[in-house]
């Protein structure tokens, strides 16, 4: 089945510029353009998802649509795909719909789901069992070849190959999986309230994964979940699965308290901007929000370390706090700080870069990092309730306990500091400069210009012209050379007298 769904996917990634007009009108009617790649989705069909099937209330296909429209940009690759368990007659995942996203996708879509009913066992009125590992692992190897981009997995979260009653181990090997994994560097969980009742079975929610596949994968989900184009189909806050050893928290600033002529800002994408008039050794006072962004994990404790990396230079900044407890997603708390900017180190007033800085501002990049070592995560008390809720009888919040080998992480804030150099000792150089071209121009002027001057030999005066640089022989009346005449900048000189010349200047 993985060379079934390879085949399809490769299959669309070779189609060209076939549907380029209705790839223009669907890209001009997104709200926000979603970032191509591609994608597989998994939709479980099944027994443990009949009534997501057999209850007419049902909005478990149209879920799957409008996600899949949500998610995928114009002219980008996907693969629709059913799953199950695979079995010799019943290969599983089954691919329903390869393409390329265009303006009849959605029609498509709704044409493939259309048909689809939980599937049952080769030449038996049984339905089929579940394997979520095995699904995963058909698209990431499989559908995807290993390559970047996205899987996304509909499921009631009944993983029971065989018909396997250890649900809850089966679970926890597909958790395993999603962490231990190295091909996958993101990983997300919707759950989401969907109550349906069939013939066979009832369900209260389904659960929705989005896997990223490689760096560009998890550049591609990051950027889409920014987007807002998910929030707007799931409203439900995604449950983070992975990575759980960085980005963890989040620093605010909340009150900076700085000593004159620093300046701090928030810029935009969150960089921390700190503008400094001059080159003392400034430190400033902040105050931070500390939050905890990884949702539905309460930090229960951590150690903390703050440093800032400036000017090829890492500084410690002190904590007013060097612990953190019981530290629920979403909430903040206050953090105390002082933090040694760059001064004496930075270039001169008079160097090169300062003067080229000057009358904007010497820029250097840098961030903050904060670490927590020594970390303990526990699921939230609010998450394990909407669980017990959504999956009754489901061990399902077990699964969700982070490894031990995760008892770190680290949060940076990017941090810009720009430094601003006065235009005077530029000026003062320019001016400099000025005078020093023109006294250079006068110079050349006089050592160009024709000059003349007297010289007397044996009482008879004559008028010699001449110009600076040149030394001119003198001769007496008979002819012989008595002497030279040699011409500066500053003025004329007599050489070379002959023994008993009577040479003189001037008359």
């Amino acid at each position: 089945m993985k060379a079934l769904l390879t085949a399809c996917l490769v299959s669309v990634l070779a189609l060209a510029g076939a549907h380029a007009a209705a790839n223009a009108a669907a890209n001009a009617a997104a709200n926000a353009p979603a970032p191509a790649g591609a994608q597989v989705f998994l939709v479980q069909n099944s027994g443990w998802m009949e009534p997501f099937y057999s209850d007419p209330t049902s909005q478990y296909k149209a879920l799957v649509k409008a996600l899949l429209l949500a998610a995928s940009a114009p002219g980008s690759p996907f693969v629709l795909a059913a799953f199950n368990q695979s079995l010799p007659q019943a290969p599983s995942p089954k691919a329903l719909l390869s393409a390329r996203v265009a303006a009849d996708t959605g029609a498509a879509v709704g044409a493939a789901l259309a048909s689809l009913q939980p599937a049952r066992k080769p030449g038996s009125a049984v339905l089929a069992d579940t394997d979520l590992g095995e699904a995963l692992g058909a698209a990431i190897d499989g559908a995807l070849a290993g390559k970047p981009g996205l899987v996304w997995l509909f499921t009631n979260n009944r993983n029971s190959p065989n018909n396997d009653q250890a649900t809850a181990r089966r679970n926890r090997e597909f958790y395993e999986r999603i962490h231990h994994g190295g091909a996958i560097t993101r990983a997300f969980a919707f759950p989401l309230h969907m109550p349906v009742k069939g013939a066979t079975y009832r369900a209260n929610g389904l659960m929705v994964y989005v896997f990223a596949i490689g760096e560009d994968g998890a550049r591609q989900l990051d950027a889409l979940l920014a987007s807002g184009r998910i929030a707007s189909v799931i409203t439900e806050r995604p449950a983070r699965l992975k990575p759980l050893d960085r980005d963890t928290v989040r620093l605010l600033p909340r009150r900076v308290d700085s000593v004159d002529g620093v300046a701090f800002s928030l810029a935009a994408g969150g960089v921390l901007r700190a503008d400094i008039d001059d080159a003392l050794a400034p430190t400033a006072k902040i105050v931070w929000n500390l939050e905890n962004t990884m949702y539905p994990y309460t930090i229960a404790s951590a150690h903390l370390v703050a440093s800032s990396l400036l000017a090829g230079q890492q500084r410690p900044i002190m904590l007013a706090r060097d612990h953190v407890d019981d530290l629920p997603p979403g909430r903040t708390v206050p953090l105390a700080s002082v933090m040694q900017l760059p001064g004496n180190d930075l270039p001169s007033t008079w160097s090169l870069a300062a003067l080229k800085a000057a009358g904007s501002a010497y820029v250097l990049p840098g961030h903050i990092q904060l670490q927590l070592s020594g970390q303990q995560l526990v699921l939230s008390q609010a998450f394990r309730q909407r669980m017990a809720t959504l999956f009754p009888g489901d061990p399902l919040p077990d699964i969700f306990t982070p490894p031990e080998r995760i008892n770190a992480s680290t949060a940076l804030l990017p941090l810009e500091v720009r430094v601003h150099y006065g235009v005077a000792p530029l000026l003062s150089l320019i001016a400099a400069a000025v005078l020093a071209a023109g006294a250079l121009a006068a110079a050349l002027l006089a050592y160009g210009r024709a000059r003349h001057t007297v010289v007397s030999v044996d009482g008879q005066a004559r008028s010699m012209r001449t110009r600076a640089g040149l030394t001119q022989p003198i001769f007496d009346q008979a002819g012989h050379k008595v002497g030279q005449l040699k011409t500066t900048l500053f003025g004329h000189q007599l050489i070379d007298l002959a023994d008993g010349a009577r040479v003189r200047l001037g008359r």
